[in-house]
């Protein structure tokens, strides 16, 4: 097959071409959306150039391969990354520049895909990325979400969910891959009997239902390697009952389509009810056993029957407990399906699977009633109970004592619950955490019993982000300079950004790095006043708090300091500070009533700094709606200041951190997580640590004795920001709206918001200083994207690689 040319001049009649062939319209009839596909479409063809490229070269590769299993993949939009990625950015931006096209609007045709939420599958969006670029051979696997989470609206001062129907228009990078097309298989019994002296296991009476696979290629920057993402779609094993619909009964007709197709319609479903959580086990096991299904198929193709080469040949990573079902799936394969014993199968699941731990919190740590699993999952259920007799015996034997009480804290199976966390320590190879803090934290305490016992299994890897979209992208001006000034080395070696260090007290350096975070203020500016209708005022400091909205991540602290600083402009005259910019980007989960209700203060607090016009010339409160990876782009580059201030010890890493750091923005954050590497990095200097370390928290809460009501009493502008909550000042016509977060912080105040408000308070007080010596801010923003490159998830996908997968990068000139 000839190769396609894919120059300025090629990529310019390929975009006319198709717009003359698909929609029948020239470039000056032709609407932006029918612009976008053309555009998009001549990116995709080079992009299934090298895919086929690769797929041929891949039929004869026989090392190892990754399986990277997520409930989440937050990819974002491809368009930008895939010219990048492709070296072809400058070729296509002067096509369209010839052409008369902006590409801004043009990007923004593109849908956001619904695949993913937050931190956890933006992480795994860019080890995908990084995977490719590094050429080490993987597939992502995911559900194909037909609407992903949900569309964020603002309505009436509170969060509404709206559907977020993004495959409404077609999904151009998508390729349906029928041929791996398999079935999974729910509910039912199962026979055993004796057959050949050998006991073997037959599921009857059972739902099936198909799963399709849809193939996203993630391509490498300037490699060979073109990686897929796969995601599987749920559909009826059976055709619609033609005779029911023609006589009338639609329902029943469609009712087996339906029935299948929940399955990959919403991520997340609702869990605070029956049939929520039995949706959420049937989405997590669909998709790792037609995973699975498809890695043996895979296998076999490749090296037959040896299914002792199999922990050789693949690697099967579980990213969080979601994935967990892939071990008795694996083991159910293997021994239903290939004939292998118990042991065999065992110990080949126990040298495939690794696990990443995503949390410390106990309530994330997944669980199923066993009922449930026993009803929904036969099969499954008796290859756990298996199992947990099993790991149970082995822990009875090392601590001389079946009735030791850790036994049943270590269980698979135990109170009627299926504890996934359990499971995926006892039965994985390699638990890792994802920050050098949650690592110790889950020796020290999560998992601490099995970390006594098998300690070789547990490490820390630091999470990462791609420096291809969070900066060369989304920061052209950036890149750009950095570039201009120590060369493009850094592309591939990012940690060769620390060669920025010495220009930070370069006059010209800074002027040029200010102009260009300005700028990047003008565009979000732009994006927010074509998104609401709102804009922002470049000279202000722009202050960011953008995650998923949980109390753990402490909103409400940024929301308490907001009114003081409001109280102080009001009852001041002559009070005075650096016009300041606070920007939130957040959802907050539809049963999450109190994430919803500090929504609904924010709003409230935005509104009533907007009616006043002494405030406004020092305040502003913009909630970004609808928070995504596209307005994040926007978003990042503009902003000053991170807020980073998750209570210490719960937040396992966090790269929203990374993403703003590497975009010249100064942390303010608590010891936790990542903060305290990127404190390492920057040192103390450069960043605003504030609040209590991870022993402290420890000990207030082994103790019991914190009284959050003693501050409320001694520190008056925090009791004044909290009595404004219910007084009527933030709702004049429901004053006990948001009642509930007030009683909370001063009865209970779980994560400490109170307790670490004072230190919170001087940070930003030094934050307000800093930011008007202009010099001073510069050279600690210039230090921390300097600092960034260790960051990059290159390293973090390396690290993995070395400690944990044992791939290597392909050899492209062997078999």
């Amino acid at each position: 097959m000839p190769t396609t040319k894919f120059d300025k001049e090629s990529i310019k009649q390929s975009i006319l071409g198709k717009l003359q062939r698909y929609n029948g319209r020239s470039l000056e009839d032709a609407n932006e959306h029918q612009i976008y596909h053309a555009i998009a479409s001549t990116v995709r063809d080079q992009v299934m150039q090298k895919w086929a490229e690769y797929r041929k070269k891949d039929k004869t590769y026989l090392g190892k391969r990754l399986y990277y299993l997520s409930v989440e993949f937050l990819t974002g939009r491809s368009l930008m990354c895939n010219m990048l990625n492709l070296c072809s950015t400058d070729a296509y931006m002067e096509a369209m520049k010839e052409l008369g096209i902006d590409w801004r609007k043009v990007v923004r045709e593109e849908p956001e895909p619904g695949l993913g939420n937050g931190g956890l599958g933006r992480l795994a969006a860019c080890f995908m990325d990084s995977l490719s670029s590094l050429d080490i051979p993987a597939m992502g696997c995911t559900i194909r979400y037909e609407y992903g989470l949900f569309r964020q609206k603002l309505l009436n001062g509170q969060q509404v969910e709206m559907p977020d129907d993004w495959l409404e228009n077609g999904n151009v990078w998508e390729v349906a891959a029928m041929e791996d097309a398999c079935e999974v298989h729910f509910g039912g019994w199962v026979e055993e009997k004796q057959e050949d002296d050998k006991l073997i296991f037959v599921e009857h009476d059972y739902n099936t239902v198909q799963a399709v696979p849809y193939d996203m290629p993630i391509v490498g920057y300037d490699t060979q390697t073109v990686n897929s993402l796969r995601m599987w779609r749920a559909k009826s094993a059976h055709s619609m009952d033609l005779k029911d619909f023609n006589s009338g009964n639609y329902i029943k007709a469609m009712q087996e389509e339906e029935l299948a197709a929940v399955i990959s319609k919403v991520l997340y479903p609702e869990d605070n009810h029956y049939e929520g959580k039995e949706l959420r086990l049937k989405q997590h096991y669909f998709f790792t056993s037609a995973t699975l299904q498809y890695a043996l198929k895979d296998f076999k193709r490749r090296f037959g029957c040896n299914f002792d080469l199999f922990p050789e040949k693949v690697t099967i990573q579980i990213n969080d407990t979601h994935p967990g079902l892939a071990i008795p799936e694996l083991m159910r394969l293997l021994m239903d399906q290939e004939g292998l014993g118990w042991d065999e199968a065992s110990a080949i699941v126990q040298r495939t699977v690794a696990y990443t731990n995503h949390t410390v919190m106990s309530e994330a740590l997944e669980r199923w009633p066993e009922e449930m699993v026993r009803k929904l999952l036969p099969r499954i259920y008796m290859i756990l109970q298996e199992i947990n007799r099993r790991v149970c015996a082995r822990l009875a034997n090392h601590y001389h004592n079946g009735m030791d009480p850790r036994i049943a804290g270590m269980a698979i199976t135990a109170y009627n619950m299926v504890h996934m966390a359990n499971l995926c320590v006892s039965m994985s190879y390699s638990v890792n955490g994802v920050s050098q803090l949650h690592g110790q934290i889950l020796k020290d305490k999560t998992f601490h019993d099995y970390y006594e016992i098998m300690p070789e299994k547990f490490s820390a890897i630091t999470n990462g982000i791609t420096h291809r979209r969070w900066l060369m992208v989304a920061n052209p001006g950036l890149r750009d300079l950095i570039t201009e000034t120590i060369g493009d080395k850094w592309i591939r070696e990012p940690e060769r950004l620390h060669d920025l260090l010495p220009y930070r007290d370069d006059a010209a350096f800074r002027e040029r790095f200010q102009r260009i975070k300005r700028d990047n203020k003008i565009a979000f500016s732009n994006m927010l006043s074509a998104r609401q209708n709102m804009t922002i005022d470049p000279n202000t400091l722009v202050d960011v708090q953008a995650k998923r909205l949980h109390e753990y991540k402490r909103q409400l602290l940024n929301a308490l300091h907001i009114m003081v600083l409001y109280n102080r402009i009001m009852d001041d005259p002559s009070f005075t500070m650096q016009p300041r910019t606070f920007v939130f980007g957040a959802k907050a989960s539809p049963a999450y009533y109190m994430a919803k209700q500090i929504i609904r203060l924010l709003l409230a607090i935005s509104k009533l700094i907007d009616k006043s016009p002494r405030a406004r010339e020092m305040l502003q409160v913009v909630f970004l709606e609808n928070y995504d990876v596209s307005s994040a782009e926007c978003l990042i580059p503009a902003a000053d200041l991170s807020e980073q201030l998750s209570l210490a010890g719960k937040e396992a890493s966090g790269t929203g951190c990374m993403k703003f750091m590497m975009n010249g923005a100064v942390t303010i954050g608590t010891m936790d997580g990542a903060n305290i590497e990127i404190c390492d990095q920057v040192g103390l200097d450069n960043i605003y640590i504030f609040g209590m370390r991870t022993n402290t928290v420890h000990d207030l809460e082994r103790e019991g004795s914190y009284q959050p009501m003693h501050i409320f009493e001694t520190n008056g502008e925090l009791r004044r920001a909290l009595t404004q909550m219910i007084d009527g000042t933030l709702f004049p016509e429901n004053a006990a709206a948001v009642q509930e977060i007030y009683h909370n912080l001063l009865f209970q105040d779980t994560y400490y918001v109170l307790k670490d408000f004072g230190s919170y308070s001087m940070a930003q007080r030094r934050v307000d200083q800093d930011y008007q010596d202009r010099e001073k801010w510069l050279h600690m923003a210039i230090t921390n994207t300097a600092c960034s490159g260790i960051f990059s998830s290159d390293r973090t996908i390396r690290e993995y690689d070395d400690k944990i997968w044992h791939i290597g990068s392909r050899d492209w000139t062997k078999r």
